[in-house]
């Protein structure tokens, strides 16, 4: 009798730890095919080549105590926040505070502007101070990202004063933002007369390039230093943690690589684009006034990396910042960006999203929304109208549309 009940509680184990891993392999991230266009970019030399690929063995590498990590952090790699080089999860979800205006960040010495919420053994995590707003922050979408870069501020321009007299209310504008003293400007720059140069990364779009975008990460997410930024995040609960300069834990091969990664993925590839549904719902993006920010085409510039030169690609951003209205209102900024302005968010490889999401999407910044109905449907502001026109559709032109975005 004995023996036959163990034989059961051995049988019942089996069935709990095959739906226990199930119901986990459904949550975690999947690897995207590289047949799905999140890969090199064409056209680069050999040299080229085998530095994109250092640059892959580093995005992808875990990182340790041992090689830099910390002490405190928010992920041990750029690949656990943009898995496949796309959307981030909310797992990895990360933390801003401290700046409510474009007056700058009043907590820089306090940990600001992004909370280090893990930590080395020793260490205590960081917690945001009293008194400070603070954002949650899904990380974006990787692919493509140089030929956005590429897009010269004279383009941008251009799509902000075709916003002026939008009968809409649209009034999309770029986010001017002081550069740190490491980054060179583009000698196709369009500085403002304050000095100020547009940004276009980061959810509020006020990271100039990608160069600074990397620093940021490394120092940031991870807590290694670089020749570009070489101190440690300033923990405030730690007041013994040193504020002098650090040895790059980071090395100038490794983070280069880096940047030349990121700024060479391709671009993602829309899928059934001939389907006569996706065609039909690309036409009532455009119709309902989605495609007035979300603009399918832009054209890039001149590019140090020529296979990104001069370019027409379908993002399906403006690059610029909008009033989203009060309930996207996050009460922080980067910037010249108000509280309820956010950046465009690239719609290239949406339909991609749930494979890196555990099977489900989790859309707009702080990954609210968990659909994409439901995502077009939390836009206000400058958007009300598209979301207005959204609802007034039919059922079927209303799959339609959400068809053709889960091509992109």
């Amino acid at each position: 009798m004995k023996m036959k009940n163990k034989k059961i509680l051995i049988i019942i184990s089996i069935v709990i730890a095959i739906a226990t891993l199930t119901n986990c392999t459904k949550m975690i991230p999947k690897m995207i095919d590289p047949s799905q266009g999140l890969c090199g970019a064409a056209g680069l030399s050999s040299a080229q080549a085998v530095l994109f690929a250092h640059g892959n063995d580093q995005f992808f590498a875990i990182r340790t105590a041992a090689n830099g990590l910390g002490p405190y952090f928010v992920s041990t790699g750029c690949g656990e926040c943009h898995s496949s080089d796309n959307r981030g999860h909310l797992f990895t979800i990360l933390t801003r505070f401290g700046q409510t205006d474009s007056t700058g960040n009043k907590f820089l010495a306090m940990g600001g502007p992004q909370l280090q919420n893990a930590n080395l053994p020793g260490f205590m995590p960081q917690q945001i101070p009293p008194g400070a707003t603070s954002s949650k922050l899904i990380a974006p979408i990787t692919a493509g990202v140089g030929f956005l870069e590429a897009v010269p501020d004279s383009e941008i321009l251009a799509l902000a004063a075709a916003n002026v007299n939008d009968p809409n209310g649209v009034r999309g504008h770029p986010n001017y933002n002081s550069l740190p003293a490491y980054v060179t400007p583009f000698a196709n720059a369009i500085p403002r007369a304050d000095g100020k140069y547009i940004c276009r990364f980061g959810r509020k779009g006020a990271t100039y390039n990608l160069e600074a975008q990397v620093a940021n990460a490394y120092n940031h997410d991870m807590g290694i230093t670089s020749t570009l930024m070489p101190f440690n995040p300033y923990n405030y609960l730690d007041q013994t943690a040193p504020v002098t300069p650090s040895t790059p834990e980071v090395s100038d091969d490794d983070f280069n690589s880096v940047v030349f990664y990121v700024r060479c993925l391709q671009t993602p590839v829309q899928r059934n684009a001939s389907d006569a549904t996706v065609t039909s719902g690309n036409q009532i993006f455009i119709n309902i006034g989605c495609e007035t920010c979300h603009k399918q085409t832009l054209t890039t510039g001149y590019s140090p990396v020529a296979a990104l030169s001069y370019q027409t690609i379908n993002p399906f951003t403006d690059l610029l910042v909008h009033n989203m209205g009060t309930g996207l209102d996050d009460g922080y900024t980067e910037g010249n960006a108000l509280t309820s302005e956010w950046r465009t968010t690239p719609l290239w490889g949406l339909g991609l999203a749930s494979n890196v999401q555990g099977g489900g999407v989790y859309l707009m910044h702080d990954g609210r929304a968990h659909s994409i109905q439901q995502a077009i449907q939390m836009h206000g502001g400058e958007a009300a109208t598209s979301v207005i026109n959204f609802n007034a559709l039919t059922a079927a032109d209303q799959k339609a549309l959400i068809t053709f975005l889960q091509s992109l």
